[in-house]
């Protein structure tokens, strides 16, 4: 076991504001920016005693649930990380063979899977205007169980990605930006460019460049969110940003030129997605299981996107950002032109030259997770990371 000196974290903690006891963690925009700030440098304490071979567990027993109800290998290994790391087993509630198909509620099956369970970590993404939903119906059903004296204790929720936020990536994208350039305050002013890119794929959720607008422009970055016309994000999304922006003292320009966006800036996030209004089509086939409208839907969205192949982030366009020298940042898995499609979001160049910067960026989420869940369980935190040592 190694040593390690949690000091800096934690005189970074102490003048922070930290009420995130008692808390689910659904939206970055719900939670106060000590709050986000505390999550961070919890993450960052994680990771070194992580490193240094100390155990940070808060738990003698219990269950980390994960519902996941789209594709998912980053956020369901972080999510399975994250708990065990803190003294929790790992379950997942595959719907198919449970009594949902059999018409069982959201409020029964909250409570029927929670017994012993301390977090659920949830992902639903694919219906635009039911994941917060859901996300919030469960909490609700939880809750009640708790008060009911039915649950021992209240499980904290954890968004994994909805339709509307994706909270533990925008969380490790930050974190690496604070890493990255040696401080939060240091991100002021900085230009961040959250720009759509072409994918030979439809149907991509809209949750990463709504978190991201939605976060950076509360610590004060210049966020320039370029698209091609019809490829909107949800617009109280968009006004929520430009809000952000004048509260923190930073800016917020939405327009429909990538080259303008990647001008100067300092980091760089080229992501595909779909418009919103696409996504509300493909909600409404999805339930009702229309295959062939979806393959309909998918052949007019794949054609749209082929107007746009030059929306890649290629060295041409990364010779725009500040002396060329931008940091390029991705969710992951990036659509990487000449490696895992003919033209894609991103060219083999650019990518690997940023790839290890993209697995650190994703190396944060197993961290950041714990930390959602370590903060909204202890209502003394300072104390409590003191101990683990």
């Amino acid at each position: 076991m190694g040593k390690v000196d949690l000091k800096k974290w934690l005189e970074s903690l102490k003048p922070l504001q930290i009420n995130s006891y008692n808390q689910d963690f659904l939206l970055t925009w719900e939670k106060s920016l000590d709050d986000i700030k505390a999550t961070i440098l919890t993450a960052e304490a994680f990771k070194a005693l992580h490193q240094a071979g100390v155990g940070y567990e808060i738990f003698q027993n219990g269950l980390g649930i994960g519902i996941f109800r789209d594709h998912s290998t980053r956020t369901r290994f972080s999510f399975a990380s994250a708990v065990d790391s803190l003294g929790l087993s790992f379950a997942e509630l595959d719907e198919k063979k449970s009594q949902i198909a059999h018409g069982e509620t959201v409020r029964e099956t909250a409570n029927m899977i929670s017994f012993l369970t301390q977090v659920i970590g949830i992902r639903d993404d694919m219906y635009l205007g039911e994941g917060d939903s859901y996300m919030r119906e469960v909490g609700q059903a939880v809750r009640a169980g708790h008060q009911e004296g039915v649950l021992h204790q209240k499980p904290t929720i954890v968004n994994l990605q909805s339709d509307i936020d994706h909270p533990t990536q925008a969380v490790s994208d930050l974190a690496k930006l604070r890493d990255y350039f040696g401080s939060f305050d240091n991100l002021k002013g900085r230009k961040i460019a959250m720009t759509w890119a072409y994918s030979p794929s439809y149907g991509k959720p809209l949750s990463v460049p709504q978190g991201v607008i939605g976060l950076m422009t509360r610590l004060g970055m210049d966020v320039h969110l370029a698209h091609p016309e019809g490829y909107e994000l949800l617009p109280e999304i968009v006004e929520l940003a430009g809000e952000n922006a004048r509260k923190s003292g930073g800016s917020f320009v939405a327009g429909n030129d990538m080259d303008a966006a990647f001008k100067d800036a300092d980091v760089v996030y080229p992501k595909s997605w779909a418009p919103f209004t696409v996504m509300e089509q493909r909600t409404e086939l999805l339930k009702n299981q229309d295959a062939p409208g979806l393959e309909a839907l998918e052949k007019t969205c794949l054609k749209e996107n082929a107007k746009y192949v030059d929306w890649e982030c290629n060295a041409e366009k990364m010779r725009l950002t500040k002396e060329g020298k931008a940091l390029y940042q991705h969710c992951l898995p990036a659509d990487i032109t000449d490696v895992s499609c003919e033209k894609g979001e991103v060219s083999k160049e650019v990518f690997e030259r940023y790839r290890i910067h993209t697995y650190q960026q994703a190396g944060y989420k197993p961290f950041v997770i714990a930390a959602m869940i370590f903060l909204a369980r202890e209502k003394v935190p300072i104390e409590k990371l003191v101990s683990f040592l």
